[in-house]
């Protein structure tokens, strides 16, 4: 309920107060003009991380493997490019952390092994997914990431005729 409350109320207060503050710093309309330039920058680093990290996953597959990072990095990306369209500066402050690659490789694998966020498939013959169910022995995978926050699935598979 905290988080409700500080994301509906008290992160719009903030932005006001600093939208108001940098105003009376350098004037109404350089500040609105600061606001579209984030926007507009954000939109273009939004483009071209989009279709990166879409590369990036679309290889994976191809290959065989799961882009289970690529798919969260698209979940950062989605967030990222929502908050720099948001007027102010503190949500473009953390939309830039989400669309610049390095900061957003790095929260990802601190989520990922922190346990905050977890990554889970099942797959059976023929590619498709499949989750146990609640009175299955599988113990379901274990998941792991390198440094590369290349994603590792662990996990026994079998073959039905």
């Amino acid at each position: 309920m905290r988080f409700l409350f500080l994301l509906f109320v008290g992160i719009p207060i903030l932005e006001m107060w600093l939208l108001i503050e940098v105003g009376s710093r350098i004037g109404a309309l350089p500040t609105i003009a600061l606001v579209a330039l984030t926007a507009f920058i954000g939109v273009n680093l939004l483009r071209q991380q989009g279709f990166s990290t879409l590369t990036r996953a679309q290889t994976r597959l191809n290959a065989g493997e799961v882009p289970a990072t690529e798919i969260l990095e698209g979940l950062f990306l989605a967030v990222g490019g929502a908050l720099l369209l948001t007027p102010g500066f503190f949500t473009d402050t953390i939309g830039f952390c989400c669309l610049i690659r390095p900061i957003r490789r790095r929260i990802i694998d601190h989520m990922l092994r922190s346990g905050m966020m977890q990554t889970q498939a099942h797959f059976q013959q023929g590619g498709g997914a499949h989750r146990p169910g609640p009175d299955s022995p599988e113990q379901g995978p274990r998941t792991r990431v390198d440094r590369d926050g290349h994603v590792t699935i662990d996990g026994d598979y079998k073959r039905e005729e």
